[in-house]
């Protein structure tokens, strides 16, 4: 609590009085005093499904930390939670602390989500829009963070109650990296995202251009599998800067169904260039 007894903000929730008694304004000053302690929040969105987004998600927090940065990976994709698997935590569960719930960390990636808390793999997570929000609320404002200097965030497929509630649950120096892949049918859903974060009056740092080509694992060329181009276009149609085209390599499935995240494991591959170059621009946004 030293940041909130020398902070002179008196319009901070933390602040204003309230019951103790009252379950929601406890909720909220706690998730007023966790992201006080974040520097920047980015969210990891695309209007389409099957575009990569998670594992952009996980590389380019792998790839931040790599530079320097005190890191933390949020997934509330609640109905189906990937990061457990990506990571190579499938299994284990949070342990819990007197401040909250502790997350889980790889190579200094602080880590959570709701397949972490889930009995078993394969359950399913049913609820609507409110159970939704204060899912997210809860996995925002209980787990002990610490001080970061970013928290990504990996939004489901859309932008519907999950993405909508991290805007409105994230507050200040909130922003967000929108994928897609080259072809029409994903730029077309993928153009909603940027009109979504528009609407809310979210700062969009950039597009990635996932599965931009594939390359050969044996003679190392590029083929124009999805199309070419179509990221590009988009950007100077919206006037949102592209940061990378992040090719398809084979090896990127491979390592993560092993748990094994790309960067980490190929760090001078073209796929770990590319996301490097995008860790890159998403610390310059911040330093702008």
């Amino acid at each position: 609590m030293s940041d909130c007894d020398s902070c002179n903000d008196s319009s901070c929730s933390v602040k204003q009085p309230g019951s103790v008694n009252d379950e929601q304004a406890q909720i909220q000053q706690n998730l007023a005093i966790r992201m006080c302690g974040i520097k920047y929040k980015v969210m990891v969105m695309s209007g389409k499904g099957g575009v990569g987004k998670s594992t952009t998600a996980v590389n380019l927090a792998f790839a931040l930390v790599k530079q320097g940065y005190k890191v933390g990976l949020l997934d509330i994709d609640l109905h189906g939670p990937s990061l457990p698997k990506m990571v190579g935590l499938e299994g284990r569960h949070p342990q819990a602390s007197e401040e909250g719930i502790l997350p889980l960390e790889v190579d200094g990636l602080k880590l959570m989500s709701l397949g972490f808390l889930l009995p078993s793999t394969s359950e399913a997570t049913i609820m609507r829009g409110p159970m939704k929000h204060g899912a997210i609320q809860q996995l925002l404002a209980d787990v002990v963070w610490g001080e970061l200097d970013v928290l990504l965030i990996d939004c489901p497929p859309g932008t519907g109650d999950e993405p909508l509630s991290a805007v409105q649950l994230l507050g200040e120096n909130s922003s967000a990296v929108v994928v897609t892949t080259p072809q029409d049918v994903a730029l077309i859903d993928v153009e909603k995202s940027l009109s979504f974060c528009r609407e809310l009056k979210l700062p969009v740092i950039g597009l990635v251009e996932n599965m931009s080509g594939f390359i050969c694992p044996h003679c190392h060329e590029k083929s124009d599998i999805f199309k070419s181009g179509g990221a590009s276009r988009l950007a100077e149609k919206t006037g949102v800067a592209l940061l990378a085209q992040v090719p398809l390599d084979p090896e990127v499935v491979l390592a993560g169904d092993a748990g094994k995240p790309h960067v980490l494991n190929s760090p001078d591959s073209r796929c770990s260039e590319a996301l490097f170059r995008v860790a890159k621009a998403v610390a310059s946004f911040w330093n702008d």
